[in-house]
């Protein structure tokens, strides 16, 4: 395709790195290595946080104006590159191609599109009784991104940061770096200045530690695992960096009694299978009144059964591989551990480890007979599994729905009056109420061991700003 896959972005070029190993990029349907980028060095990372520095006091100057159209040129590069981003994320992650499209493509136009609206509307000056009240860029932004959603994690910061007057260095990841390198050419193609935007490319494990502790970096934002994450904050707060955090989650799906559950399945399918669990928001406990339950089994039975799972780039499919072996590995000892903590494997099968060889496939999988305090039902899985838990009443649903390290996401289905109440009940930053679609203006973000700070919308532009109080009512 052409796309300069094996060199970093620094400074306003692409440039090979200070050491010449590569990272294999795999095809987890086939099993074949599709690109190779850099495996980055330390020095690499420096590099570019060096040049993001001496670009930030040009590029915070710039009018907000000319921000907004440059952002405007770059979308127009990408959305031209639509048909390339769409088979790459096939490629490189194994999302079926209709997903692909919607969520990991278009959706994230639409994102961008988004935080161009929403900065034109930010105050960035504001006066108080006796005061100037200035919203200024943090500086020099390092945002560190993961491989299940590849492009949607990058939109979430980079776009915001340079809108708001900060310059970025993106780590990608290894796993699912290519699209990331094509936002880096539409960068480049909208004539940005020199330093404003740089990607390195390369592991974590490697290059996380400068990144977060530079004395250059101004602030780390960082998605991911949160181990990792706690990790990383750790690194930075050594040097009092602002942080943006947005980790883990075991969310929770509470079905209210009802005597119909099927217009339930829509909010629940895409959620825990759709991209082969691998979300951070998954729907992973569905908490369901115990009366029903045999109702509801019967039903998830009916549904799951009907989920294509298959070749990604086949447009009726549904569900395609895991994103690499380490996935499936994980994925399937956690099916082998859902049995030996007493639960029913209700749908699915735990495959052979020998399948793997015909690309990493697990089957969606449904677990009953759980209880909470399993570790199915308290740790993330990041696979299409989902733990059915019964509750007797409505107050042990909100008690079990809450009851968990995480506070992502959560969704209530039921009498629209009575699922808005429980909704407020619950402990997660982002909540759906039966089939009400999600609002890309909004604020998204966790609570408890789900993340620091917001991305998305005002609040996501705002998490790239810092306050200065000017007291400039003087007499002379």
């Amino acid at each position: 395709m052409g796309h300069p896959f094996e060199k970093h972005y620094i400074d306003g070029e692409w440039v090979a790195s200070s050491e010449p190993a590569m990272i294999d990029v795999e095809n987890p349907t086939t099993l074949e290595t599709i690109a190779h980028i850099p495996d980055g060095t330390p020095e690499d990372a420096v590099k570019a946080i060096l040049a993001a520095k001496a670009a930030q006091p040009a590029w915070r100057a710039v009018p907000l104006a000319i921000r907004v159209e440059m952002m405007k040129e770059m979308l127009r590069h990408f959305v031209a590159m639509r048909d390339d981003i769409i088979a790459l994320e096939v490629k490189e992650l194994g999302a079926p191609v209709t997903f692909t499209q919607s969520a990991h493509c278009d959706y994230q136009f639409t994102r961008i599109r988004s935080y161009i609206d929403a900065v034109q509307t930010i105050k960035f000056e504001e006066s108080y009784e006796a005061s100037t009240v200035c919203r200024e860029p943090v500086g020099v932004v390092t945002c560190i991104t993961p491989w299940n959603y590849p492009l949607g994690q990058i939109v979430q910061k980079v776009v915001p940061a340079i809108l708001m007057g900060n310059t970025v260095v993106l780590k990608p990841s290894q796993h699912t770096p290519l699209t990331a390198v094509l936002m880096a050419e539409a960068f480049d193609f909208a004539g940005f200045p020199k330093g404003v935007f740089n990607m390195v490319s390369g592991r974590g494990s490697r290059l996380g530690e400068v990144l977060a502790t530079h004395p250059a970096v101004d602030m780390v934002s960082f998605t991911g695992s949160t181990r990792v994450g706690t990790e990383l904050a750790r690194s930075a707060l050594l040097s009092m960096k602002r942080i943006s955090l947005e980790l883990g989650g075991k969310s929770p799906f509470i079905l209210l009694k009802s005597d119909d559950y099927t217009k339930a399945m829509a909010r629940l399918v895409p959620s825990i299978f759709y991209n082969s669990g691998q979300t951070c928001t998954a729907l992973s406990r569905l908490l369901v009144p115990a009366e029903d339950l045999d109702k509801i089994k019967a039903l998830l039975k009916e549904t799951v059964a009907k989920i294509k799972v298959g070749d990604p780039t086949d447009p009726a499919t549904e569900v395609g591989p895991l994103s690499s072996l380490a996935q499936f590995r994980k994925v399937r000892d956690y099916l082998e551990l859902g049995l030996a903590e007493g639960a029913e494997l209700l749908v699915g099968r735990i495959p052979d480890e020998a399948e793997a060889k015909n690309g990493y496939y697990v089957e969606p999988a449904v677990f009953t007979d759980v209880t909470n305090d399993m570790r199915i039902a308290r740790e993330e899985i990041f696979g299409p599994v989902l733990c059915v838990i019964p509750y007797k009443d409505v107050e042990e649903a909100v008690k079990i729905a809450n009851d968990t390290p995480y506070g992502l996401n959560a969704a209530v289905f039921g009498p629209k009056t009575e699922a808005e109440a429980v909704a407020r009940r619950i402990e997660a930053g982002n909540v759906y109420v039966n089939d009400a679609p999600r609002d890309v203006t909004a604020p998204f973000g966790g609570y408890k061991s789900s993340g620091i700070g917001r991305e998305g919308g005002v609040a996501g532009l705002l998490e790239f700003s810092q306050l200065k109080a000017v007291f400039d009512r003087s007499t002379f």
